[in-house]
């Protein structure tokens, strides 16, 4: 189809390309070609006799909610087209109820660092951030805050660290003070999935006890297309789904969203276990090579940071070659390491490296650090 006239094409990513032609993947889950995953949903809608909803409203959507909420042990559930938009519902209900416009989370939250500050912009919400940077978030960082909060937000696992959680008696003791003084405690579970098998034999119930409200995600661990749900108290969500249509949530239809996670949501959880052995392992490997360093070591969940001794500029350079001459694409988020002059590599273990051993992939990334450090 031609330009419209007046208009200039949009350019094609070139480092989404390379990526796509390589058979290797490190992180996440394989990728799917054009229009896969349509066709799975249509096919698994007609096979369990799930119609299209209507505003949110029918079987299909129901009962994915009902699921989910008693997997979490939370009296309701309601689905969201996003966790940004779940997120920002959770805190306005609170300080609504509060009546005090202030909420406390991480520093590295998703919300601080990848929201474009939305709480403030859409919310006028006033924000404290707590503890350092470089663990979770602990009750002697609450009990520092001199301010009056309506609502604390957490993250399990804090994934701007390398997948880090608290100890469950850590967490245990948020949960109590945040109580205690009356702080509407909301849980950032985008991977809470991945979180619960760092905490077994304790289960997805008992974490989410600890929270007065709850959001998890589905395109991530579950690998939907997109999605989120938003759990807790049943006035709490009534209000949640009014929230929802307030800000342009409650789409027409939503099932395409919630078939793509309920499809494959029980195989996917089954599967984090191993998941999880595999980062161990793999992470292992990866540290005996000169010069990598690991964190945290050993990894928690099957999310871990690589810290490599090169620029940033010099690693994705190094990436991309050993794409285009190996067809493996090893690292997908590259970021600047803490330590000038290192760059940190984002490792989610999913479907993707289960399809791969050690044997394979470590001489790539061996290959990866002379690369990067030859053209520092």
């Amino acid at each position: 189809m031609s330009a419209e006239p007046g208009r200039t094409p949009p350019a094609s990513d070139p480092t989404d390309a390379l990526r796509r032609q390589c058979t290797i993947h490190v992180s996440g889950h394989p990728l799917q070609a054009p229009g896969e995953e349509l066709l799975r949903v249509g096919a698994w809608c007609r096979e369990h006799g799930h119609h299209a909803d209507s505003y949110g409203r029918g079987d299909l959507v129901a009962g994915f909610e009902s699921r989910v909420a008693s997997l979490l042990g939370l009296p309701a559930a309601v689905f969201m087209p996003s966790g940004t938009m779940a997120q920002l519902v959770a805190l306005r209900i609170a300080v609504v109820r509060a009546g005090v416009a202030h909420v406390g989370m991480h520093p590295t939250s998703h919300l601080e660092l990848h929201e474009e500050r939305a709480y403030a912009h859409l919310h006028e919400l006033r924000v404290s951030l707590l503890g350092p940077r470089h663990r979770p978030l602990l009750a002697d960082d609450l009990a520092a805050c001199p301010e009056r909060l309506a609502a604390l937000l957490t993250e399990l696992p804090a994934r701007e660290i390398g997948g880090r959680l608290p100890a469950w008696d850590e967490l245990v003791e948020l949960s109590a003070l945040a109580r205690s003084r009356g702080i509407h405690l909301h849980l950032d579970g985008a991977r809470l999935w991945e979180a619960r098998e760092a905490y077994a034999p304790r289960t997805h119930a008992e974490i989410a006890a600890l929270f007065d409200s709850v959001y998890v995600s589905f395109y991530k661990g579950v690998g939907a297309l997109a999605g989120a749900m938003l759990l807790g108290r049943e006035d709490f969500i009534a209000e949640a789904r009014l929230w929802r249509r307030r800000q342009g949530g409650t789409l027409v239809q939503l099932h395409p969203f919630v078939a793509s996670a309920a499809m494959r949501f029980d195989d996917q959880l089954a599967r984090i276990p191993a998941w999880r052995m595999r980062a161990r392992s793999f992470a292992a490997a990866l540290a005996a090579i000169d010069g990598l360093v690991v964190a945290p070591s050993p990894p928690e969940v099957n999310l871990f940071h690589v810290h490599v001794p090169a620029a940033v500029g010099a690693l994705v350079s190094a990436r991309d070659r050993v794409a285009a001459e190996d067809r493996a694409w090893l690292a997908q988020n590259i970021a600047a390491a803490d330590v000038p002059g290192w760059s940190r590599v984002e490792i989610y273990v999913g479907d993707s490296l289960m399809r791969h051993d050690d044997a394979e992939i470590v001489p790539l990334f061996r290959k990866l650090v002379a690369l990067a450090q030859g053209s520092s």
